[in-house]
């Protein structure tokens, strides 16, 4: 975490490394319900919260991922992005930029809470990625809201030592 996000960051995730990760149940860009519960035993998950689709850092972030979807699925994991924008508007930004993976709607912030994902300066959302393993267990927790792309490259790199 570098100083500006020290700064503008709004401080630790609730849930930490060696957590379980908890439960949701929310709806994708087409409606479809996506549960962590689905991937418990298959795949490891690398959930990462966000701000607002199509928006400077978002679609940075967004992208990354997007830019780096086979490595993850080389690893074993699935990516899941979340915001608490609508099912339409997850819809439209992962058309506008061929996103491959998939993108949940928190309406209300409900998982965000959960999570425990902190505000930037008490407004924004945070970016918070966490790696959850296919026991459902969190084994690394990246909070950065000013290093967006950075978040793909932690998740690759703890991945890569499950």
């Amino acid at each position: 975490m570098g100083l500006l996000d020290g700064l503008f960051g709004g401080g630790k995730p609730a849930i930490d490394v060696g957590a379980a990760a908890p439960e949701f149940d929310l709806a994708d860009a087409t409606g479809k319900r996506v549960r962590l519960s689905d991937f418990r035993g298959t795949r490891a998950v690398v959930l990462y919260f966000y701000p607002k689709d199509d928006t400077p850092g978002c679609t940075k972030e967004a992208c990354s991922f997007r830019d780096s979807y086979e490595a993850f699925k080389e690893a074993g994991a699935e990516v899941i992005g979340i915001s608490s924008d609508s099912e339409a508007s997850h819809q439209k930004f992962a058309d506008k930029f061929r996103l491959p993976f998939t993108l949940v709607s928190d309406p209300g912030g409900s998982v965000r809470k959960r999570y425990g994902v902190p505000a930037t300066l008490g407004l924004l959302p945070g970016r918070v990625t966490f790696v959850i393993d296919r026991a459902g267990v969190v084994r690394h927790v990246f909070n950065s809201q000013l290093q967006a792309t950075r978040h793909v490259d932690e998740a690759l790199g703890v991945l890569r030592r499950l």
